[in-house]
């Protein structure tokens, strides 16, 4: 099987649309290709998915760690002809500044799957020859297999750009020039771009963009640069439970425009705990699926669709209706702020206020600056659906939202830290509904998964 990463000097290079171009210009050549994404990020795999036609899955060294990543990069390549992975930030940006963990190059290192550099070329010329030569040199694990220049002002530019690199890098390929198309531009909003569940990629949006790819890349050295290097390390147990004890159990899981934030690793080891997914709409149903024993939330966008949300009330009744009846309810991040008073505009205005389910007794309102990003490691303080007390597991927090103070009298389960650094107790509880901004990776701790099913199970009996 083939491999590659697609990666950038930094954020903005154009990572994304050129990944999705190249996905969609190896499918129409009849091949099966797996997507992948290295980081947190929901919003991309949801693109990879829409051009794949199969769930995109995040790589991630930091929150997972290695064995896990080399063992879901197995398992998900099963039956592809190519890996596309698209990479984060900067290829070698992670945790820190010594360490690649949690960087692209982590992954690359793990898979074994050589890079494509994408360079944004305005305003270079003969300088971004240093560029990729120093990203080449940096690391002698990690193989510049490719360079993609893109905004390329003119053939002329293109010309020169190809000549500084085939002179002073001679082994990176230099494998296309793309000028600057505004027609791709894809719309984004406060965590990222647009969900593709709301702004799914029309036919010509993708035809234009394969016409340009075509055009400007050279497909056949693209293919023929992404052959592995090495293969990975063999992989030692990722501490993943065996199969289940118990029968299959019902976890109604809530997916819609609003509800799109998931791990699909999350949901497979649900699933390999016994759990039987019905998928559910708190925008456009009117109650939960019948006969479940179990709730997850996830996370998403409530506030943007606050309204419908809101007046959903016997989609919300029968939520507050299943927590004090004691079901195990997961809930993160937007999940958590669908269960509390409400969302209000970034002023707080009580007029502003969306009525939601009313769980946990605080209203969220908007930041016009992002309130949190970034890894968090979480460490269960008690006992509770996910988990013996002193299980830890890691995830990631990003949002433009803040909550009212909690009252003192709601539980908390989650002692969080990031980077060794403790930032206090989060992880609310009411009955066996457990709710928090972090979306934790459940590849980071298998056992959570489990023990999940198992609340679930012992609900339903």
């Amino acid at each position: 099987m083939k491999s590659i990463v697609i990666a950038a000097p930094h954020s903005g290079s154009g990572k994304t649309t050129i990944t999705l171009g190249i996905m969609e210009c190896l499918k129409r050549r009849g091949l099966a290709v797996a997507p992948f994404k290295v980081g947190p990020d929901f919003i991309d795999p949801g693109y990879h998915r829409l051009v794949c036609g199969r769930p995109s899955i995040n790589l991630d060294g930091w929150m997972c760690g290695p064995d896990f990543v080399r063992e879901a990069f197995a398992r998900h390549t099963l039956n592809a002809d190519i890996a596309v992975i698209e990479g984060v930030m900067g290829l070698f940006d992670g945790i820190g500044g010594v360490s690649d963990e949690g960087s692209t190059a982590q992954v690359a290192r793990l898979t074994g799957a050589p890079v494509v550099l994408v360079v944004e070329a305005k305003g270079l010329a003969r300088s971004a020859a240093a560029i990729v030569k120093g990203f080449a040199e940096f690391d002698a694990e990690v193989r510049i297999a490719g360079v993609i220049f893109n905004s390329v002002a003119s053939d002329n530019h293109g010309r020169i750009l190809r000549e500084a690199v085939e002179s002073a890098c001679p082994e990176v390929k230099v494998l296309g020039c793309i000028p600057r198309d505004d027609r791709l531009h894809i719309p984004s909003r406060h965590l990222g771009l647009m969900t593709a569940e709301e702004n799914p990629l029309p036919p010509e949006f993708l035809d234009h963009l394969v016409d340009l790819i075509r055009e400007s890349v050279d497909l056949g050295m693209l293919w023929a640069v992404a052959t592995p290097h090495g293969a990975p390390e063999a992989a030692a147990s990722s501490g993943e439970p065996g199969p289940p004890t118990g029968g299959p159990v019902k976890i109604a899981l809530a997916r819609d425009d609003a509800f799109c934030f998931v791990y699909e690793d999350n949901l497979r080891l649900l699933a390999n705990a016994g759990a039987e997914f019905v998928e559910f709409s708190p925008i456009a149903d009117n109650g939960l699926p019948a006969d479940i024993a179990g709730i997850y939330l996830p996370g998403g966008y409530p506030e943007v669709f606050a309204d419908i949300l809101a007046a959903n009330d016997s989609m919300k009744g029968a939520l507050r209706n299943a927590v004090e009846g004691g079901m195990p309810v997961y809930a993160e991040c937007g999940g958590f702020i669908y269960l509390t008073r409400g969302v209000t505009d970034m002023h707080g205005d009580p007029a502003t206020l969306h009525g939601f389910v009313g769980i946990f007794p605080v209203t969220t309102r908007m930041l016009p600056r992002r309130k949190a990003l970034g890894y968090r490691e979480v460490e269960l303080a008690a006992d509770c659906i996910v988990g013996p007390a002193g299980a830890v597991a890691r995830g990631h927090e990003f949002h433009y939202s803040e909550m009212e103070p909690m009252p003192p009298e709601v539980e908390r389960v989650y002692q969080v830290r990031r980077s060794g650094v403790d930032l206090g107790l989060e992880g609310y509880r009411h009955q066996n509904c457990l709710a928090s901004y972090v979306h934790l990776h459940f590849g980071s701790c298998p056992e959570m998964a489990a023990a999940f099913v198992n609340k679930c199970r012992k609900y339903k009996r």
